[in-house]
């Protein structure tokens, strides 16, 4: 049996495409500007695609984005994808002083709300972004460990950002993907994505390294997540974050609640909050200094999130591309939404990406189940009191391996996408933009503080339109040139 995502060649297509050409360029979408073959289910011209059962052998052929599988497959893959993002969906709002519980709440819903307006044609998770960290961190100048005191502010200025973020992808959704593709090059979004973890290097060591105890248990948490990403396989490699942090919990809890070394966790918390019950709801208030300093991480999931839509195309081989400016429109929106009621930005993740790629299961409809899962989850005050237990040391180990990861993502970036470094543009955007963004330098504009990951991502975007400027006049004069001599 043939798989059913499979698309034909161009020698085999017939009239049965016409209407869904037709429709696209009713629509505004010019179908010769699509990098993937046209398909009449999914380049249907319509918000939702043409939804189909999946008819396949799971063992061989991938479900593709606009198939559907039986409610009990679907409720299994949905909750895989649940613990796919956990981890990291638990630990960003802990290391910002936000309730995960919320977090978990809010990124099931955001989940759903991004079906909803993407038309169900971007197979993603939104999760809890760590483009927020340094920035949230900056502006309310928070100690690492409890709740954050200031998180009003905070939230104030993730509201912006995600306004800014959703006009963006109305931008995108008037004019195309090719204007942002080319001020955002890979050698751009290699370099903002390195620096979101190099710049929260110097914060999370001096977190662990207070006494010589967390310091200890911050490494054996580093050496419990690699330990799993290197030696395991399958769905247990996938949840690396989470079965590190559960293993070194553990391992906490005997040497402090057991032998007496360290402080030792505190459960009274967990006994008291009840099975089921809504998190608690924190109002945002709005500060021009946070609003400046946060809204320019809009570029920042511009540039994550733009490589994301590009990895789901590479995979699923179907058109997402156009339907870019729907995504980044329904982030923005779910990050403003989120944060409205108490919670974390929030951004595709590229471990639901991964799980994707592990399984070959594009259905946009998992998301859906695993959205609701997470709903469920984030309803429980026993279950997010249970999380605050996590020590700091554990949370500092985590965020070690983390935003290391965050910072070879960047450099994979770069590798994936040949970049040539013998170009000095491209040294010279690279090397600014890390420097800058690692040593947190800092622009003021009146009396406003970009940061030092906005300061670092707008050099970077400066400078490349400068370079490649320059670079595309020197192209022209040498084309004359040679044309002359001829």
């Amino acid at each position: 049996m043939s798989s059913p995502t499979e698309y034909p060649s161009s020698s085999q297509k017939s009239a049965q495409d016409k209407p869904a050409q037709n429709a696209l360029e009713a629509a505004g979408i010019d179908p010769a500007a699509m990098g993937q073959p046209l398909h009449s289910d999914f380049d249907n011209g319509r918000w939702f695609p043409t939804w189909r059962p999946y008819k396949g052998d799971l063992d061989r052929d991938p479900v593709g984005i606009n198939e559907y599988l039986p409610p009990s497959k679907s409720v299994l893959l949905g909750v895989q994808h649940t613990f796919a993002m956990f981890g990291a969906t638990v630990l960003a709002p802990l290391l910002m002083g936000f309730d995960p519980n919320l977090a978990i709440l809010m990124s099931g819903i955001c989940t759903v709300m991004f079906f909803m307006i993407t038309g169900g044609r971007m197979p993603s998770y939104l999760g809890s972004s760590f483009a927020f960290i340094g920035p949230v961190i900056a502006v309310t100048a928070y100690a690492g460990a409890g709740f954050n005191d200031n998180l009003s502010v905070a939230l104030g200025g993730i509201m912006a950002c995600g306004i800014v973020y959703a006009l963006i992808g109305l931008l995108v959704m008037k004019t195309g993907t090719g204007w942002i593709e080319r001020l955002m090059p890979p050698i751009v979004t290699g370099a903002i994505v390195m620096i979101i973890g190099l710049n929260l290097a110097p914060v999370t060591i001096q977190g662990v390294s207070t006494n010589q105890f967390d310091a200890w248990m911050a490494t054996l948490t580093v050496l419990l997540i690699s330990g799993v990403a290197v030696f395991t396989r399958g769905m247990l490699r996938r949840l690396l974050l989470l079965v590190g942090l559960i293993l070194s919990y553990v391992a906490y809890f005997v040497m402090t609640n057991v032998l007496g070394f360290g402080t030792a966790i505190d459960f009274s918390g967990v006994a008291a909050a009840s099975w089921f019950g809504l998190p608690t709801i924190h109002t945002p208030s709005f500060e021009m200094s946070a609003i400046i300093l946060i809204a320019p991480v809009a570029f920042i999931l511009v540039a994550e999130n733009l490589g994301h839509f590009k990895a789901v195309e590479g995979m699923t081989k179907a058109r997402v591309t156009p339907y870019m400016g729907r995504a980044f429109f329904a982030d923005g929106l779910a990050t403003t939404f989120s944060a409205g009621f108490g919670g974390t930005g929030v951004t595709t993740y590229a471990e639901n990406i991964g799980v994707m790629a592990v399984t070959k299961v594009y259905s946009t409809t998992i998301f859906v189940v695993a959205g609701l899962v997470a709903i469920l989850l984030g309803l429980s005050p026993k279950f997010g009191a249970i999380i605050q237990t996590i020590p700091a040391a554990l949370l500092g180990g985590a965020s070690i391996v983390v935003f290391g990861l965050i910072a070879i993502a960047g450099a994979k970036i770069w590798i994936d996408n040949h970049i040539d470094f013998s170009k000095n543009s491209n040294l010279i955007i690279a090397a600014v933009t890390v420097i800058m963004g690692t040593g947190n330098f800092s622009l003021h504009l009146g009396g406003f503080d970009l940061g030092g990951i906005g300061t670092a991502t707008l050099a970077a975007i400066v400078l490349n339109v400068l370079f490649n400027k320059s670079s595309d006049k020197t192209a022209d004069k040498n084309a004359d040139t040679s044309a002359a001599a001829k």
